[in-house]
């Protein structure tokens, strides 16, 4: 076995798959694509599930790919064990109808033993089989001559996410060696399956094969129509055993990072390898994370992000970092990945500058965390930090709760994460609304994945004559329609929804059929699937129909789609280079456009974006449409989405050189076309998300006209001779109207000051101290406040309660003069006890406090209660 790099272990593996007519695709972005199901790609198949429920087929049967991935559902493990990572990159070959599983065992045996790969001893290697597959079971033994008692037949090799594709698999280990075997148990480790760094699983074949059903027993599910292989290897994993590492973390993938660190830390790596291990693996996770469009926050995605990257921190504090600099690892981490990943450099600076920004922001309040926790730990005495003490760290020092159970773990303290929970759900502070990081499949459809008749599309949106070639129901291939289904033509003008572009609509017909079409979609082999209503006579395979889409709709998606990509490089002109799109949708009533950036784009900003779109739209720009090869889009300097997937074969749409992008949508001809953009919102949709929302054409002249017409009711009501006039009277009048409220503030100081003196005769010593106790009504906080000082100072020596009745509530403000705060009567003790009489909350300081309750009292029982205090 030959040492190799990391990046040559991969490319190696796609190369030799490319040599078995694999197409090797490029791997997907760490962001699902249109998946609510997952807040990751957590693993190689992940991003692939529309191929294996048969939903979309591939471009090529046969394909392989190296793919990133994300999981933290048992990150405590990380730098704890030899091969736990969040992130990691997944090595698979796939094949969708195509070869199966003796086809997927001849492939995994020769790259691993053949000398031209990687070159395993055969005797080292030992396999897992399903428990009734004999089928793989005998292939191994028989043709690949794999002793028997290197074989392991057992009930949990199956591999099953929900309903849907599922089946047998067959796993691959690699025999390490004695060294790694210190109670010297030998195949014992392998036989009982028992947690060891000895036989380490390098390879898991899936043999996609049943149909998985809920109420269904295992051995009766039916079998599946298009049978599919799914691989997976662990990157890391392989590369570890090849390059005879410790652990994955001592290999070229990881050592660089590490270095790095211990030029930063006063503790070696040797000294306090989890805390390294931590760092580098997090490191990575954050870099690609990033670089891929999340965003720190405080829900969902972003908060696991956030999570990752403040366990790091407190990694980095245990080896005596103690300021920012997890931000300095970025540009290893490029360096040592971009060989594969060339987009990573340009990325270094923005994430970088991310990356420093959360880290100074965590430190200013990990420190005052870590004390309270360190409190809460030393004063500990059954065992248990409480949940509400779990919130307060969480809310105010913005520590995640996973980060104070490690921490208290290592204390032996548990932490009451139900009371959390409760804590968590009264306050509000989390999304209800956060992704489950659930995976499922869909079941196949297989009439739809059958059907592989042409079908063409053309963006010219003029009537033309199609013949119906498929009729399904609900996936299913039906006879005729009477009411509802689906239709494929063997010619279409109506745009199927992609890409961000809603779908057209509109009307077929002939002489004894009408139907309107409410969607389009892809159907898995590509061809426009109309979804239609029958409002007229039948449709059946063969008809002849005229097709005739909404063209007036069409104008208006064309021109928002346009203004769209106007917009996107006026953001990155005016607002940064770093802009990325993050998503965007147009239909005929408006655009929407997301985009990454940090901070609130300035009214300054947005008025100048908006100004070089209209520009553009008033030069008459000519929007030139060309398909071109991918490698000369390229060269052109065409934007391209870094979510998609694109072919060989790309559409450039380039407007005047200022705007090139490679889109499928639908365009103007010329920007003059577009008429007019106005943007009409600007805010935020996460943590490091921004949405811009527009309208284009005759409904931004609309939007401006609304606009006029509320100035001119303005201009009315302050009684401005025009609209030009509008700013000079609006400032005239809040200069009047301050001047009014100063007087008025005045005149209340004085009033209060009076009530003050004339409520002195209701003064009441009780045991040497004075007691006054005042009702209002329907007063507002500020007000009482005051009111409650001003009596304070009228009454020189003593408590003062005010009262305050508000429609159905009840609030109520203390004020005590410093000499009786010196006898040891509190404001704030005031509060606790009348809160015990109105079920209230509230308190304060020694001299001043408030508290309020939603339900009416008896001011007279508050009174007593109070002087019974005293």
């Amino acid at each position: 076995m030959k040492y190799r790099t990391g990046n040559e272990i991969r490319q190696l593996f796609l190369d030799y798959f490319e040599s078995k007519d694999h197409k090797i695709e490029p791997g997907h972005s760490l962001i699902p694509n249109e998946d609510p199901t997952l807040l990751w790609i957590n693993s190689g198949v992940a991003a692939l599930k529309k191929y294996f429920d048969g939903s979309k087929k591939p471009e090529k049967s046969r394909f392989a790919n190296a793919q990133k991935s994300i999981r933290t559902n048992d990150i405590e493990n990380v730098g704890l064990t030899a091969r736990h990572h969040t992130f990691f990159e997944m090595l698979g070959n796939f094949s969708i109808g195509d070869y199966f599983k003796k086809e997927a065992i001849d492939f995994a045996w020769e790259f691993f033993t053949d000398e031209k790969y990687i070159g395993f001893d055969k005797e080292k290697l030992y396999i897992t089989v399903h428990d009734h597959d004999e089928e793989a079971y005998d292939y191994w033994v028989n043709v690949k001559k794999v002793d028997p008692s290197h074989m392991l037949k057992t009930a949990d090799n199956f591999w099953q996410i929900g309903e849907g594709p599922c089946g047998p698999n067959s796993e691959i280990f690699y025999d390490r060696g004695e060294k790694y075997d210190p109670e010297g148990l030998g195949l014992k480790l392998f036989y009982e399956e028992l947690e060891n760094d000895r036989y380490v699983e390098i390879w898991n074949l899936v043999f996609s094969e049943y149909n998985a059903k809920d109420g269904v027993r295992r051995e009766d599910y039916e079998e599946l129509p298009q049978k599919n292989i799914d691989t997976g290897m662990g990157l890391e994993r392989l590369v570890s055993v090849i390059q005879d590492g410790e652990t994955n973390f001592d290999t070229d993938f990881f050592l660089p990072i590490i270095q790095q660190v211990e030029k930063l830390a006063k503790v070696s790596y040797q000294e306090n390898k989890m805390a390294y291990r931590v760092i580098a693996d997090h490191i990575r996770t954050v870099t690609f994370a990033l670089s891929d469009g999340a965003m720190f926050d405080n829900v969902g995605r972003g908060y696991v992000l956030r999570r990752i990257l403040r366990r790091a921190i407190r990694y980095g504090k245990q080896i005596g970092i103690d300021k920012a600099f997890m931000f300095t690892l970025v540009q290893i981490v490029s360096d040592v990945m971009k060989e594969f990943y060339d987009y990573l450099p340009k990325k270094v600076n923005y994430v970088s500058e991310l990356v420093k920004r959360e880290e100074e922001a965590f430190h200013k309040t990990l420190s005052n965390g870590e004390k309270l926790l360190s409190s809460l730990i030393e004063k500990n005495t059954d065992g248990i930090i409480s949940g509400s003490d779990a919130f307060k760290l969480y809310d105010t020092y913005g520590f995640p709760i996973e980060l104070t159970i490690e921490i208290a773990k290592e204390q032996d303290l548990k932490v009451d994460e139900e009371g959390f929970k409760e804590e968590l759900q009264k306050q509000q502070i989390r999304s209800r609304t956060q992704r489950d990081d659930v995976e499922s499949m869909s079941s196949q459809k297989i009439d739809l994945m059958n059907f592989d008749q042409e079908s063409t599309f053309t963006y010219d949106p003029s009537l033309i004559i199609a013949t119906v070639i498929g009729v399904f129901k609900d996936g299913e291939s039906a006879n005729e329609l009477t009411n509802e289904g689906e239709i494929i033509l063997d010619q279409t003008t109506f745009y199927a929804e992609m890409g961000g572009q809603s779908a057209d609509t509109g009307m077929m017909y002939n002489d004894t059929t009408q139907v309107s079409i409410k969607n389009v979609v892809k159907a898995p082999n590509g061809q426009h699937l109309h979804y239609v209503t029958v409002k007229k006579g039948t449709i059946k395979k063969g008809d002849q129909l005229t097709v005739e889409i909404d063209i007036k709709k069409r104008s208006r998606i064309m021109s928002n789609h346009s203004a769209t990509h106007l917009l996107q490089q006026a953001l990155k002109d005016v607002v940064g280079t770093h802009i990325t799109q993050a998503g965007s949708y147009v239909d005929d009533q408006r655009l929407r456009f997301d985009f990454t950036h940090y901070e609130k784009v300035s009214r300054q900003q947005l008025d100048e974006v908006e100004k070089i779109v209209n520009q553009k739209v008033f030069e008459g720009i000519n929007v030139i449409v060309e398909n071109m090869d991918i490698t000369q889009a390229k060269e052109k300097g065409a934007l391209a989405l870094f979510t998609e997937k694109y072919g060989e074969t790309v559409r450039v749409v380039d407007m005047g050189g200022y705007s090139i992008e490679l889109c499928g949508g639908c365009h103007v001809t010329n920007t003059s076309h577009i008429g007019l953009v106005k943007i009409i919102s600007e805010e935020s949709i996460g943590s490091g998300i921004r949405r811009i929302e527009a309208v284009s054409g005759n409904l931004a002249y609309t939007n401006l006209k609304a606009k006029e017409e509320t100035l001119e009711e303005v201009a009315s009501l302050i009684k401005a001779s025009s609209l030009t006039s509008i700013k000079e009277k609006a400032t005239s009048l809040i200069e009047e109207l301050q001047e009014l409220r100063k007087d008025n503030k005045e005149l209340l100081q004085k009033i209060n000051s009076l009530q003050a003196k004339a409520s002195l005769d209701n003064v009441k010593e009780i045991n040497g101290t004075n007691l006054l106790v005042v009702k209002t009504y329907n007063k507002d906080q500020a007000s009482s406040k005051q009111l409650v000082f001003d009596y304070r100072d009228q009454l020189k020596s003593g408590i003062i309660v005010l009262l305050n009745q508000n429609q159905d509530n009840l609030a109520y403000y203390v004020a005590v003069t410093n000499d009786v705060v010196s006898k040891g009567i509190k404001a704030g003790e005031i509060v606790k006890t009348i809160n015990q009489v109105t079920s209230g909350r509230g308190g304060g300081k020694p001299d001043f406090a408030q508290g309020g309750s939603k339900e009416m009292a008896d001011i007279d029982s508050i009174i007593s209660v109070i002087e019974e205090s005293l």
